[in-house]
């Protein structure tokens, strides 16, 4: 039998998602707890690799086991054994076919920035110094959508087969005294999100303008695009599957 498990977790101290010889990651931790609770060794699929430090507010992963198991009585264990960084949302069954990665349809992530000097944000969001000009760098923001290949934001060495991607959403908003941006599509590169936000700083800084990201996203070259902004401040917020995977 398959389930799915939603869950939310604080990435600083994790050396993101995968499992790894030699550092801890939250996929190690999760499976770890499973199988003690379950007393049988569990592997879970995740619905994505979040880089070190990244956090996500919701994602999905996924694990089999041969018998029936009640969901809410499951979460209780998990979160009783769980560090505090790390919280079980649901458990649900689904089908045997049903993957954690490849039936996502869509991810969406948020982007913080803090534009003041804040302690408690430190770990959180992205201090960002200078003025940021938001209406010109809602415009540019504004043009992802209307290109798929995104070879230019992507880490260097990755080993895909496309580099396309469907953006539907991609928009900045003040959110409780910080810059917030949002983004959505259907898969994403690595370092993708991290690129855009760092090339999009520099168009709102006054460095770039909307006409060099259209020349940026041609080139297909990541040296062309503007700096990875750091891990810290990246959230991935939701992934949606079509319904009839659920049982």
């Amino acid at each position: 039998m398959r389930y799915f498990l939603e869950l939310s977790y604080n990435g600083t101290p994790y050396h993101g998602w995968q499992r790894q010889p030699n550092a801890i990651s939250v996929q190690e931790v999760l499976e770890d707890s499973l199988s003690t609770i379950l007393r049988s060794k569990v592997a879970i699929v995740g619905a994505g690799r979040t880089d070190t430090g990244v956090h996500a507010k919701q994602i999905m992963a996924h694990f089999d086991y041969e018998f029936e198991l009640e969901s809410e009585q499951l979460r209780y264990k998990l979160n009783s054994i769980l560090p505090p960084q790390i919280a079980i949302q649901n458990v649900c069954r689904v089908h045997e076919s049903a993957h954690a990665r490849f039936d996502a349809i869509s991810r969406s992530y948020e982007y913080y920035i803090t534009t003041v000097k804040d302690p408690f944000r430190i770990d959180k969001s992205y201090y960002v110094k200078k003025t940021l000009d938001i209406d010109v760098m809602n415009e540019a923001a504004k043009l992802l959508l209307n290109y798929t290949n995104f070879k230019c934001f992507s880490k260097s060495k990755t080993d895909v087969k496309t580099y396309n991607c469907n953006i539907t959403n991609a928009i900045w908003e003040y959110k409780d005294d910080q810059l917030v941006f949002k983004i959505s599509a259907n898969r994403f590169l690595r370092n993708m999100v991290r690129a855009i936000v760092g090339t999009l700083i520099e168009i709102g800084e006054h460095k770039l303008n909307i006409e060099d990201l259209v020349a940026i996203i041609k080139s297909e070259n990541r040296s062309q695009a503007g700096y990875s902004v750091p891990a810290h401040g990246l959230y991935l917020t939701a992934v949606m599957y079509p319904q009839n995977i659920y049982i």
